[in-house]
């Protein structure tokens, strides 16, 4: 009985302790009127409520004589989000949300809970980082609904399931976890749920916060989930049988389980014929390899290696490092971190003012040390050339890690020559081969090897190649159509 009379006083006087403590914050508003019948109280934020809709649609309700119950309220005010509640933890988290809570009496047991949230979001605008010169030009923006409707309008199919989560303690963040019915693989979609639903953190403020908690390998320095802008990209990876994670207030989704090489496609690829999106992608890995191993080449052959180098440029070498007191290692040091200086000043810096930075800082500081004699003219080039390829990836996070691989390949290089740079090589690979996204291979399909997938990693074949999703996904339905009466199509309409 008297477990009763507590759980019954906790009960009674819900709204006392909710509207106390909020009344500390100078942006909460609680205030009384009345019309013929009752009189009511109404409280709220008035920087999460729109004011439109207190103006136009619920104070003219409020002040009518329609209504002489909290049910009668509910059914006179046209809109269609009300819930009448009497559970502490709805009230505040509804009212911190942008409710309106309306009680008959000052500390009522029963309130009114009335949607009229201010919802501010810019407008979908280009895509910043992963621009392209054809396809859409749509990028997703901070609001998670628009983010979901760009989704929508792309995959109009009762098959694309949503499920919405909320984490952080202070944040509540607003989580969607997307992916195709009937195509996806569930162990996938439930270790996405299960690994957003452990996640104990107070504050989530975007999608990199949810990759950092939810990878496989917190210590690598490989993101093991796709980042990305573009919705046009989600809603074809979804399709293949991905699970995607949008995060309220980040204009990026996440996109897993993932592999290595899809960090080097870009999503033009698949704008342009198949042979010219070859060649690229080509090109864009062969820029990558470039970028990690020149410099540290440079250094190893101007250390242990004079003689794999011919003649002719070896001269040049030489003339070039003539008046530079600097050993090959830390000459090559000064310059990476010259560039990588640069590029953080840049990105720091408001746009024109980081553009001129960057350009004239490189010009000035490059020629000063030329002259200077504490570089060479020769290894400026390289490591200019080096920091040119590492832009070509498409994805930023994976650029970052390609920029910063270069500085352990010169160590190596520096302590054992050619040998360093191929033991550093085996222990990359090492750990790339165990390296997993969402508990799939990272290296999948070149380790363990599917030639069935080939079809669209290193190389992009023509789409009437792709008849099968990829089979590391273990998709539902493997086959997307039929080859066979594709071709059955095509020899009618010629």
């Amino acid at each position: 009985m008297d477990k009763k009379m507590s759980n019954n006083n906790i009960v009674q006087e819900p709204i006392v302790q909710v509207v106390n403590k909020m009344r500390t914050s100078s942006d909460f508003i609680q205030y009384s009127d009345k019309n013929d019948h009752v009189q009511y109280w109404f409280s709220y934020f008035r920087t999460l409520v729109d004011t439109e809709t207190l103006q136009k649609k619920i104070l003219p309700a409020l002040k009518s004589n329609d209504w002489k119950s909290l049910l009668g309220l509910k059914n006179a005010i046209p809109i269609e989000e009300i819930l009448l509640t009497t559970d502490t933890n709805t009230i505040k988290d509804k009212l911190l949300d942008g409710y309106i809570m309306v009680t008959l009496t000052e500390y009522g047991v029963h309130c009114l809970l009335i949607k009229a949230t201010l919802n501010k979001a810019r407008d979908v605008s280009l895509p910043e980082v992963e621009f392209s010169v054809v396809g859409p030009k749509e990028a997703f923006v901070e609001s998670i609904e628009s983010n979901i409707n760009l989704i929508r309008k792309r995959i109009p199919d009762e098959k694309l399931r949503i499920r919405e989560l909320q984490i952080g303690d202070l944040s509540k963040t607003k989580v969607a976890i997307l992916c195709v019915e009937e195509i996806v693989d569930e162990e996938n979609f439930r270790t996405v749920l299960q690994r957003i639903n452990e996640i104990e953190f107070d504050q989530i403020s975007d999608s990199s916060f949810i990759t950092q908690m939810i990878s496989d390998n917190h210590n690598s320095p490989f993101p093991q989930l796709l980042d990305t802008e573009r919705p046009d990209r989600v809603a074809s990876i979804l399709a293949e049988g991905k699970v995607g994670v949008m995060v309220d207030g980040s204009p990026h989704v996440l996109i897993g389980p993932t592999t290595l090489v899809e960090f080097f496609s870009a999503f033009d690829d698949y704008f342009y014929n198949w042979v010219n999106a070859s060649f690229i992608r080509l090109v864009r890995l062969f820029s990558v390899a470039f970028s990690i191993l020149i410099t540290p080449i440079y250094v190893a052959a101007l250390t242990y290696h004079y003689e794999l180098i011919p003649n002719d440029l070896l001269n040049t070498l030489i003339s070039s490092r003539r008046e530079v007191p600097l050993p090959p290692l830390l000459e090559a040091l000064f310059l990476e971190l010259t560039i990588e200086l640069l590029r953080e000043a840049g990105a720091r810096l408001p746009t024109k003012v980081g553009q001129t930075i960057g350009i004239v800082g490189g010009i000035v500081i490059g020629t000063a040390s030329v002259e200077a004699g504490l570089t060479s003219n020769i290894l400026l080039i390289i490591v200019a050339l080096s920091a040119l390829a590492s832009f070509t990836t498409p994805i930023y996070a994976m650029g970052n890690t390609i920029r910063m691989l270069r500085f352990p390949f010169l160590l190596f290089a520096e302590w054992l020559g050619l040998l360093g740079i191929v033991l550093c090589f085996c222990f990359l690979t090492t750990h790339l081969l165990r390296l997993t996204s969402l508990g799939r291979p990272f290296l999948e399909p070149i380790y363990p090897p599917r030639t069935a997938d080939m079809k669209d990693s290193l190389i992009r074949l023509p789409f009437s190649l792709m008849a099968k999703r990829p089979q590391q996904l273990r998709p539902g339905k493997p086959i997307r159509f039929s080859i066979k009466k594709a071709k059955q199509n095509k020899d009618i309409d010629e």
